[in-house]
C-alpha cells in the first residue's frame, strides 16, 4: 500500500502540472455536451419541396397548404412542369417533387381515386426516407379528411370514426436531446478515460522515466494500479460534470438511482482504463497509442448504439456489439436516466462489464514488461 501511495502522489502531481489534461477534463466535456446534442439531431425538418400543380383546384391548394403548414416542408418551387422542378433537385434547391395531375379534384369526386407523383432526392438516404414518409402520411391524412367531408355532405349523417390517443413513455415530448445526452455523456467518459490512460505509460517510455521505475522493487500490479486509480477518479469527475451540464442546460434529471449510475460507471471505467493501459503496454510512442485508440474508439462509437439502434444493425454487427463496452454503458445510461431501471435490470450488463474489467486489466498487468 505504501508503494501505491507514492505512485499516486507522483501521478496526481504530473496531472496537475499538465494544464492540457485539466482543460480536457473540465472544459471539453462541458463544451461537447452543450454543442453536440443540439447538432446531433435525426429529426428531419425544413425539407425543400417543389410543387407541380397541373390542376389548380381548391382541393390541390388545400393539400399544398396542409403539407406546408405541417412544419416539415418548405416550399422552394411552384413550377409549371416536372422538368423545371427536376432542375431544382439537380441544383440541390429541392429535396422532394410533388406533381399533381390535371383533373385531380374531378377524379377524386367522380371516381373516388387519384394518383400523385412524388419524386425524392435519395442522395441523403435518411432524409429521403423520412421526407417521403412524412409526405405520404400528410397526404393520407388529407385523403381521410376529404372522404369524411364528402360522406358527411353527400351520403350519411353519422360516420363512425376511430380516435387514437398515443402516450410517449419516458420522453413525453419526443425531445431528441433527452435521447442523445446520456449517449454522448457515455462516449465522452470513454474517450477521456481511454485516451489519457493509453498515453500515460507511453509518455513514461518517451521521457525515459519508465526505466527508473523498472529498476525499483515496485511490482507490476502496483505500477498498473498507480496508473489506473488517478484516471479512474478523473473519469468519475468528468461523469459528475456531465450530469450537472445535463441538468443545468437540458433539464435532464436521472429518474433512477444515482448510486446505481455511479456504481456502473465506476466498474465501466475500470474496463476502459484497462483497455487504455493495455494499449500503452504494446506501444512505444504516443503517436502509436493515439492511432490504435482512435481505431477502437471509432468502432466503439459507430457500433455503440449512439446514432443507430443496435436492433436495426445487420446480424454480424449485432454480434460485434456484444464485445463493445460502450454499447453497454449507453444502454444502461438511457435505462437508468430515462426509464428509472433498477439494479436487477442492469445486472446482466454489469456482469459483462466486470468481465471486461478483469480481463483487460489482467492482460495489461501480464503484458507490462518490467526488468528489476
Amino acid at each position: 500500500m505504501r508503494a501505491i501511495k507514492f505512485l499516486l502522489q507522483k501521478e496526481f502531481r504530473q496531472i496537475f502540472r499538465n494544464r492540457s489534461i485539466l482543460a480536457m477534463i473540465l472544459v471539453m466535456p462541458v463544451m461537447q455536451l452543450i454543442i453536440l446534442p443540439l447538432a446531433a439531431n435525426y429529426e428531419v425538418k425544413n425539407i425543400n419541396l417543389s410543387v407541380v400543380d397541373h390542376d389548380h383546384s381548391s382541393y390541390s391548394q388545400k393539400m399544398i397548404t396542409k403539407i406546408i403548414s405541417s412544419g416539415y416542408f418548405r416550399l422552394t418551387g411552384y413550377n409549371r412542369s416536372y422538368g423545371e422542378a427536376f432542375h431544382l433537385i439537380e441544383s440541390d434547391e429541392a429535396d422532394v417533387i410533388l406533381e399533381i395531375p390535371d383533373g385531380f379534384e374531378r377524379n377524386l369526386i367522380r371516381e373516388d381515386e387519384q394518383k400523385l407523383l412524388v419524386a425524392v432526392n435519395a442522395i441523403n438516404g435518411v432524409k429521403a426516407n423520412l421526407g417521403g414518409a412524412y409526405l405520404a402520411s400528410i397526404i393520407r391524412d388529407y385523403n381521410q379528411e376529404i372522404r369524411i367531408d364528402f360522406l358527411q355532405n353527400n351520403r350519411f349523417n353519422v360516420i363512425p370514426t376511430i380516435d387514437v390517443t398515443s402516450s410517449n413513455w419516458f420522453n413525453p415530448n419526443l425531445n431528441y436531446q433527452v435521447y442523445m445526452v446520456p449517449g454522448i455523456l457515455a462516449v465522452l467518459v470513454t474517450m477521456i478515460g481511454g485516451f489519457l490512460t493509453a498515453l500515460n505509460i507511453v509518455k513514461e517510455k518517451e521521457a525515459g522515466t519508465i526505466e527508473q521505475i523498472n529498476v525499483t522493487p515496485i511490482r507490476k500490479h502496483h505500477f498498473i494500479l498507480g496508473k489506473l486509480i488517478p484516471f479512474w477518479v478523473l473519469g468519475n469527475i468528468v461523469f459528475t460534470i456531465g450530469l450537472l451540464v445535463a441538468w443545468l442546460i437540458y433539464g435532464i434529471i436521472p429518474v433512477g438511482s444515482l448510486a446505481l449510475l455511479y456504481g456502473f460507471v465506476s466498474i465501466y471505467l475500470l474496463a476502459v482504463l484497462g483497455l487504455g493501459l493495455l494499449v500503452s503496454t504494446f506501444c512505444e510512442t504516443q503517436q502509436q497509442a493515439m492511432f490504435i485508440m482512435f481505431f477502437f474508439m471509432m468502432i466503439f462509437i459507430l457500433l455503440g448504439g449512439l446514432f443507430t439502434a443496435i436492433d436495426s444493425m445487420p446480424e454480424w454487427a449485432q454480434v460485434v456489439t456484444r464485445f463493445n463496452p460502450v454499447s453497454y454503458l449507453i444502454t444502461v445510461m438511457r435505462m437508468v436516466i430515462l426509464k428509472g431501471s433498477t439494479f436487477q435490470d442492469v445486472a446482466p450488463h454489469l456482469g459483462i462489464i466486470a468481465l471486461f474489467a478483469i480481463g483487460l486489466n489482467g492482460w495489461a498487468i501480464v503484458n507490462y514488461k518490467k526488468a528489476s
